[in-house]
Formats: C-alpha cells, structure tokens, sequence
C-alpha cells in the first residue's frame, strides 16, 4: 500500500529499518471505504487460549511480565497489513510467549481513523483493552479474532460496537457484563488516547513494526511468513 507520508523525514527512515519496505505497511495518507461486517474467529485460536495479558501503561504484554526478553508490536486495528501480520506470525509470537522467554508487548495505535474522520480504531482499541481485563487467553484470542474480521475497506463505520460484541462471541468466555460495558461506554477511552501517544512518541511511522529487545526487527515482508519471521527472530537472538 503506497500512500503519502506525512510524518516527519526521521520518523518514516525509522519506519523502513523496522519494516523493510515502506510499500508493505499501513501509514498515514488519505481515503476511505464503506464497511464490510464480517465476523471470523482467528485459525490460530488455540495457540493463544492460554497465554496471560496484562496492561503496562500503554502497551498490552501477553505472556510472563519478567521474560529475558521483549517483542514489541505495533498495529493499528484497521491496518490491513497488520491482519496479514498476525494471520501469518500470529502463532510464532503465541509459541515463543508460552515459552517464558519472551514478552509481546502490543502498542495498539489509531491514527489510520485520520482517513475517515472516525473513531474506528479507537474503539477497536478500547474493546482490545477490555479484553485484556477478561482473564488468560482473552486478549490474545480476541486480538486475532478482531483482525480476522477486519472490515475490508477503511470507514468511519468501521468496528461498531455491535461488531466489536459480535466478534467477541468467536472468544469463550470473554462476553460478559464488564467487557460488554467497557465497549459500549468506551471506558477505556484515556489508555487509548495514551496507547495513541505511544506510538507517536515511538516514530515507527507505520504498522505493523517489529522491535526485538527495543531495536528494530528488519524483516520486510518475511513479517508476513511464518517460516521466514521465525528465522528473523532468531537471527535477532531470540
């Protein structure tokens, strides 16, 4: 996806050292989409049951808060390369979390609602840190569920509440009054202003960014291959 940056030069020379390639990510830039409902439960599903989550801050960690070393994500819910990410990588992260040596810590960004003039991704965002609230293996279930379902086209009317709920019905056990309520009053709407500010103040310029212990990962388009990330990481150390 090719679109105008309009970040600062630092910023977007930083965004292709953690990508790759400034073709193959979501950045800011302009137009919009009608919104297409589709409601899909993650295929990776049970590699992410059983993994923690818990809130640092901005950022949401899934696995041990004290693994030797940290994997840092940034996405945006609307992000159509960041769905591709996880549908692909989703399970190594999953796999090298269970293992206690690392922690995934997910900066979840909005500024892809500047398009539409929306608040899509904020209430993505906002349903994704209720999740996190909602016990082991919610977040994590709910993350991949929440891309897997991503609206095809980017709009103002994207990730509704009622879409937001239904796509919650793919987790079990993660429907319930507290997470019900968190998505339709938006109570999590000061972490996300906060998770916003994150990733600005981080310059990635783009999602999704892979950092490995704070640097980042130059994968380029092996993010999207399961069998490539995996060697990326490895050859980052992990």
């Amino acid at each position: 996806m090719r679109v105008r940056r309009t970040r600062r030069a630092v910023a977007a020379v930083l965004a292709v050292a953690a990508i790759g390639l400034a073709g193959t990510a979501c950045s800011q830039g302009s137009g919009a989409g009608a919104a297409e409902l589709t409601v899909r439960s993650a295929e990776h599903g049970e590699a992410l049951a059983g993994l923690p989550s818990s809130v640092d801050g901005p950022k949401i960690v899934v696995g041990q808060p004290k693994a030797p070393h940290t994997v840092t994500v940034f996405v945006d819910p609307q992000c159509g390369y960041c769905a591709k990410f996880e549908e692909a990588s989703g399970t190594v992260l999953a796999d090298a979390a269970a293992t206690g040596k690392v922690r995934v810590e997910y900066v979840v960004a909005s500024f892809l609602d500047a398009r539409t003039g929306g608040t899509a991704s904020a209430r993505a965002a906002n349903a994704l840190r209720a999740a996190a609230e909602a016990g082991p293996g919610r977040f994590a279930t709910y993350q991949a569920a929440v891309f897997a379902s991503q609206p095809s086209e980017h709009s103002k009317d994207a990730y509704s509440t009622d879409h937001l709920l239904r796509i919650a019905d793919q987790v079990p056990g993660l429907r319930g009054e507290a997470f019900d309520k968190a998505v339709r009053e938006n109570t999590y709407k000061d972490w996300v202003a906060a998770s916003a500010k994150a990733f600005e103040d981080a310059g990635v310029g783009g999602t999704p960014t892979v950092l490995v212990d704070g640097k980042p990962l130059p994968a380029g388009n092996a993010l999207y291959d399961a069998t490539r990330f995996s060697e990326a990481l490895r050859d980052a150390g992990l």
